[in-house]
């Protein structure tokens, strides 16, 4: 019985030591904004202000942005994302463009995405009847309206989502200033939806058949020789075969058979 008392102790003293740290208050959000240069949402090109907001501009409009807002310094834009059939997502852009004054020739992009979340809310409709002795009722009816609420708002902070970004403003850049800075052609990026947490990884697929291998091509059979007309060779007449006459079997005349006097001599 004394020697359970000291374990007792130990567990009540460990529960209050978990209870404590729960009722503990959690540091405000701002206090992990450190205020540090990363290049996350800037980037420097060596056009003018107004070039650098053109490009942007462009490079959303390739994406499927609907531009909301345009000026020489400032553009801005949406889109619009369906993930399933009960959330949907939306994603603001905002450029904003500053010369550095350099003699106009460099300038300073900042821009910044910010997404939000909306989830299908389904609220039921109800009607009041009036009866003369209860007064109204309110009574459930069928049908029900649905509409999208937001659920969250949050600025993208993916470095990759906004690298992606400004490698697709340079390809917007005007040529000769391209050509200035020796910026090489790339292929356009896609944006697409920014970076989600990280989720417990899936199954390994099952790995798809490879496909069959390519036959040999086969060669076409030799073309065949042309064939000649035949001549129009008639048949030769057939010779008809002359039979002699048969030898006579009398025995040939031994004189000469002298003539026949005429009468009257």
């Amino acid at each position: 019985m004394f020697k359970s008392f000291p374990i007792r102790v130990a567990g009540l003293a460990l529960l209050l030591a978990v209870a404590a740290g729960c009722s503990s208050k959690k540091a405000p959000i701002y206090e992990h904004e450190n205020f540090d240069d990363s290049g996350t949402f800037s980037r420097s090109y060596p056009v003018t202000d107004a070039q650098t907001c053109e490009a942007a501009r462009r490079a959303l409009l390739s994406q499927g942005y609907i531009i909301t807002s345009a000026d020489p310094k400032l553009v801005s834009g949406h889109k619009s994302f369906q993930q399933t059939g009960e959330s949907h997502l939306e994603i603001s852009f905002s450029v904003v463009c500053a010369d550095d004054g350099s003699e106009g020739l460099h300038a300073t992009m900042f821009a910044n995405a910010l997404q939000d979340r909306y989830a299908l809310k389904k609220t039921n409709n109800s009607a009041s009847v009036g009866v003369g002795v209860l007064g109204s009722v309110s009574m459930p009816i069928g049908s029900s309206d649905d509409s999208m609420v937001k659920v969250a708002s949050e600025t993208v902070s993916s470095p990759k989502f906004y690298e992606r970004f400004f490698t697709l403003v340079e390809l917007f850049l005007p040529p000769e200033a391209k050509k200035a800075a020796h910026i090489k052609e790339k292929p356009k990026p896609d944006l697409g939806v920014p970076e989600a947490k990280a989720a417990p990884a899936a199954p390994a697929a099952e790995s798809a058949p490879a496909p069959p291998a390519a036959s040999e091509p086969v060669a076409p059979p030799p073309e065949a020789a042309p064939i000649a007309p035949a001549e129009n060779t008639e048949p030769a007449p057939a010779t008809e075969t002359v039979t002699p006459p048969p030898e006579s079997s009398l025995p040939p005349p031994t004189e000469p058979i002298s003539a026949i006097p005429a009468s009257g001599q």
